[in-house]
């Protein structure tokens, strides 16, 4: 008797753990997942190179703020709608910019909701929808031939949800992910991860309807998100797709790496 006394009441504490675990992620998943800085809409952004600042309303909640970094039209070969990572907001990823401009390509890069200007409900819905807002406004200006859609990190599913509906030059993934529940579950393999997730963020089922050429870097020593997952995006590659492996990168410093400026630099100038 006292043994099953025992057992049972270690299993209410368990099961009582376990409730807490799974309530506690589900109401505080955006927290733990994104890590934005907000700025006061008005105070100007300082960038060392040309730009304008756009906002797009949606309605009376929903603004999303992007910057559009330009380069001279005697130069310019197009546009790279940039999706940024999880943290902070365009002051922290325009450090990237150059890439790009310094081989003629404008980029446009927006802040997510509750990044940066942007504003209203930081949902997985609201998240594409300002990814085709973007897209249809660009498309005044440029051909799809003319466009190259870049994901980082977070922003890779985002990017590869718009390249999956809309036509494009490339698709360029940093540090990507399989999908945000393939990830978070290997972290909280014990939760339903599936069930608990608002953002499912599929990158392997969009990379399924992506026509354009897709490339990927990823690094050996990433520590956020697994060499292994991102790998497994290559199912869904086509003949010509390529995943480029760094040796010893990281999930922060890939673009410090001969290889991916390379091999950036050899996709944006052909």
């Amino acid at each position: 008797m006292k043994k099953s006394n025992k057992f049972f009441r270690w299993t209410k504490i368990f099961v009582l753990i376990y409730s807490i675990l799974g309530i506690s992620f589900y109401w505080l998943q955006e927290k733990i997942i994104f890590h934005p800085i907000a700025l006061t809409d008005g105070i100007p952004y300082h960038f060392d190179q040309p730009f304008k600042e756009i906002n797009l309303d949606i309605d009376e909640a929903t603004h999303f703020n992007l910057v559009s970094f330009t380069v001279p039209d005697s130069i310019k070969k197009g546009v790279v709608l940039y999706f940024h990572g999880n943290k902070e907001n365009i002051n922290h990823y325009a450090k990237f910019v150059k890439n790009f401009t310094s081989n003629g390509w404008e980029v446009w890069m927006a802040d997510y909701p509750k990044f940066g200007k942007s504003t209203g409900e930081l949902t997985e819905a609201n998240l594409y929808e300002e990814a085709i807002q973007i897209y249809k406004l660009v498309r005044v200006k440029y051909q799809p031939n003319q466009i190259i859609i870049y994901g980082k990190s977070i922003g890779t599913g985002i990017a590869a949800e718009l390249a999956s509906i809309r036509d494009c030059r490339e698709l360029i993934l940093e540090t990507p992910y399989k999908s945000m529940v393939s990830l978070v579950r290997h972290y909280t393999w014990i939760l339903p991860v599936e069930t608990l997730l608002h953002f499912k963020l599929p990158t392997d089922e969009y990379l399924k309807k992506v026509t354009a050429p897709i490339t990927i870097f990823h690094g050996t020593k990433d520590k956020l998100i697994p060499l292994s997952n991102a790998k497994e995006l290559t199912a869904a590659f086509k003949a010509n797709d390529q995943f480029i492996t760094i040796e010893g990168g990281t999930h922060h410093n890939l673009n410090e790496f001969t290889l991916m400026q390379e091999n950036l630099k050899r996709i944006l100038t052909r």
